[in-house]
């Protein structure tokens, strides 16, 4: 039976360093991290997000700033609200949460944060200077992964690498990261020939597709570390990974479960590029 990579416990953890190096800031330089987010719409998933970062922030000792604005607002007020957030010395990260009401372009939106503010790592100074290991800040939920490696101390260089979904927010800049760490990494997709042989392979295996219970057991290496990004919803409210995790954590040696896997992670790791930020 495989270990279980518990998220909730390593986001803990880091929350809690966050939490020391905060107050060691204050006290000292008397600097406070200041996290904002924007919320255009009344989307009910988006709502529970910018809640639990509101909270984190809290449990850290972070100042946070919310715009809760109407479904209707034009792009180019949310503009402005992003040119004053850029300003604003009191703040040092911000994000846009997304999705966005469909008559607000997201390029535009993205392409308008400052990159050393952009603690969700999606502008794309900080996708491009990815390419070269030097971005002002990494996505959250790839970043995310690799600490929960480092936690469990699983080692990556050397490693074969399979990543199973392609997507700007996961699947890409994962792939970079661990190439970063020296791993040979094989990035799968839908439209990925003999996707078990390739996956097979793997010694890392990160399930991101967006599909429910597609690894099966018989995808995977015995002994493979298998990292689950998919939360998949359905109908009756049950929560399901892109993993088959009763069957495959039979095989493999680490598994990260949904919920409390991953997840967990990606607020954390938003919180340390927001620290980094009070920094630059």
């Amino acid at each position: 039976m495989a270990t279980i990579i518990d998220g909730k416990k390593i986001s803990k953890s880091v929350r809690d360093e966050i939490r020391e190096t905060t107050l060691r800031m204050k006290n000292e330089r008397g600097i406070v991290p200041g996290l904002a987010v924007v919320l255009v719409g009344d989307d009910p998933a988006s709502k529970i997000y910018v809640r639990g970062k509101k909270n984190a922030c809290d449990e850290v000792g972070f100042l946070s700033k919310e715009f809760k604005l109407p479904g209707d607002t034009s792009e180019a007020e949310l503009l402005d609200i992003i040119d004053g957030l850029n300003r604003d010395s009191e703040i040092h990260g911000f994000l846009v949460q997304l999705p966005v009401p469909k008559h607000i372009r997201v390029d535009a939106i993205i392409e308008a944060i400052d990159p050393k503010k952009d603690v969700d790592g999606f502008h794309p100074y900080n996708v491009g200077r990815l390419f070269s290991g030097n971005p002002y800040h990494r996505s959250c939920t790839p970043a995310g992964i690799l600490e929960l490696l480092d936690r469990y101390g699983i080692e990556i260089e050397g490693k074969e690498a399979v990543i199973v979904g392609r997507s700007i927010l996961v699947g890409k800049p994962l792939a970079l990261m661990l190439l970063e760490r020296n791993a040979t990494v094989t990035l799968c997709h839908t439209r990925t020939r003999n996707l078990s042989e390739v996956t097979k392979r793997a010694e890392i295996l990160v399930a991101a597709a967006g599909n429910a219970e597609m690894i099966k057991a018989d995808m995977v290496k015995d002994g493979a570390v298998v990292i689950d990004v998919g939360t998949n919803r359905l109908e009756n409210g049950k929560l399901l990974g892109d993993v088959a995790f009763s069957e495959v954590s039979e095989r493999v040696s680490y598994i990260t479960p949904v919920p409390g896997g991953v997840g967990p992670m990606t607020i954390a790791m938003l919180l340390n590029n927001t620290l980094n930020a009070s920094r630059i």
